[in-house]
């Protein structure tokens, strides 16, 4: 690609690039700055963006070149075409998070839960040991196909191929399991 020489008395924009990126020079990011910000926000605002995320945005893009100078390649494209570049890339970043801000939301499942109170402890305890003596008074076969289904979390076609009896007599056992567990634990079924 064959770059023409900047005219007669314009700075060179890419040699302020090259010089930001090789020597962190700050005035030549202050000429750039100087030139680029008001045209990224305006051109921003053409595209219908709000005068204060436009200032922003043209920020971030002039924060962005200087972050990025390294990697400006006068050969593969101007100046103004890559911090335009630059700034259409922002612009679109910015749509994608107002479109979807709830995945700039917290996940509530990331959250620590609240402690349990010692009183809810004892209760759940307490709980616990009516369950476990309900279930301690079924017959054994109603017994196991609970802790199946309920415990391991297995479905009805899985314990009936593990206790090799017919689908409906594990649902019948669950039935009869269940109703004699509400009848033990009456309050809490």
């Amino acid at each position: 690609m064959t770059k023409t020489a900047p005219p007669e008395g314009s700075p060179d924009y890419a040699a302020l690039i090259q010089s930001i990126a090789q020597r962190q020079d700050r005035q030549a990011f202050a000429d750039l700055f100087a030139h680029f910000a008001p045209r990224v926000k305006a051109w921003m605002l053409r595209g219908g963006v709000n005068p204060t995320a436009a200032e922003e945005l043209a920020q971030e893009t002039m924060l962005s070149v200087w972050r990025k100078a390294h990697l400006f390649d006068p050969e593969r494209a101007g100046a103004s075409t890559w911090i335009f570049t630059i700034a259409r890339n922002l612009r679109i970043d910015t749509v994608r998070r107002e479109r979807h801000p709830s995945d700039l939301m917290p996940d509530p499942s990331e959250e620590p839960d609240a402690p349990v109170q010692a009183d809810r402890m004892i209760a759940m305890s307490q709980q616990e040991t009516r369950i476990r003596s309900a279930l301690s008074l079924l017959p054994p076969e109603q017994s196991e196909v609970i802790r199946k289904a309920f415990f391991e979390d297995k479905v009805h076609a899985e314990i009936e191929k593990e206790l090799g009896i017919p689908l409906g007599t594990v649902k019948s056992r669950l039935r009869l399991a269940i109703t004699r567990l509400r009848a033990a634990l009456g309050d809490l079924a």
